[in-house]
């Protein structure tokens, strides 16, 4: 049976607020759990059913965190996930390292993203084109909100993140090429992005770029419209830009 402490701990970990002051947060199902484990986050606990134990005892008897067990059920109500019959993870956060674009290399750049389940798709969208690196605005959602880490799918432990003023920042990237999503952006199926690596911002939900950071766009992009709709959820309007520049880049510089 999982312990009182343990899970008055990891339901903690569902706030921002503990997530900070405890330097932890949850990772969910098996998918995820898997990933995880061939990491280099630090697991501090990992709670698990019989089954999930039973399948990988050797794998989990090597390991030195701590392991509880729970039922299905118990799992379903502590954490977040509807169903789960798998485990949950207490994880270490990392620490906010700086992170910027190596020559050859694209970053993605999120000014006030606010939905968990855009950036945890983003962060998997990046992953699937072999981008490494995201850059957030101190406004947008947490990487760690366990709704993020499930809708990642994984691919947080592929992909890292790094939080700031984002006018500072871009400020200080003088010779790397900035584009942004905008809706009078230049046609990004005719944008010819250059091969010496750079940044691309996607912005709020609602808003889009804001106005701090607009002025430190050196290249306005836009995925042209040939329907009625107003806007496309930002999520799918990475995996478009990330998919024009993949292509568009890889035949001339393959980036890492």
């Amino acid at each position: 049976m999982l312990s009182k402490n343990t899970l008055k701990y990891v339901n903690a970990l569902h706030l921002k607020k503990y997530r900070q002051e405890y330097g932890a947060f949850l990772v969910e199902g098996k998918k995820s759990v898997l990933e995880l484990l061939a990491s280099d986050f630090e697991i501090e606990l990992l709670v698990i059913t019989d089954s999930f134990y039973k399948e990988r005892t050797a794998l989990l008897d090597k390991q030195s965190f701590r392991l509880e067990t729970a039922t299905p059920d118990q799992l379903a109500k502590t954490g977040t996930l509807q169903t789960n019959d798998s485990a949950i993870a207490v994880v270490k956060t990392k620490q906010n390292d700086f992170l910027c674009a190596n020559p050859n290399e694209y970053v993605l750049v999120l000014d006030d993203v606010r939905d968990p389940g855009n950036l945890g798709t983003i962060i998997r969208i990046a992953d699937w084109y072999g981008i490494a690196k995201i850059v957030c605005s101190n406004t947008t959602t947490d990487w760690y909100n366990p709704k993020v880490i499930a809708a990642s799918k994984g691919s947080f432990v592929r992909v890292r993140g790094y939080y700031c003023d984002l006018a500072h920042y871009l400020a200080a990237q003088k010779t790397a090429p900035v584009y942004g999503t905008f809706m009078d952006g230049h046609n990004i199926h005719q944008t010819i992005f250059g091969n010496q690596g750079g940044y691309v911002v996607l912005g709020n939900e609602s808003n889009g770029v804001g106005r701090a950071v607009e002025e430190f766009i050196t290249d306005k992009i836009t995925i042209p419209r040939f329907g009625g709709a107003e806007s496309l959820n930002v999520a799918i309007a990475a995996a478009i830009v990330c998919d024009n520049l993949r292509r568009n880049v890889l035949e001339k510089s393959p980036f890492q």
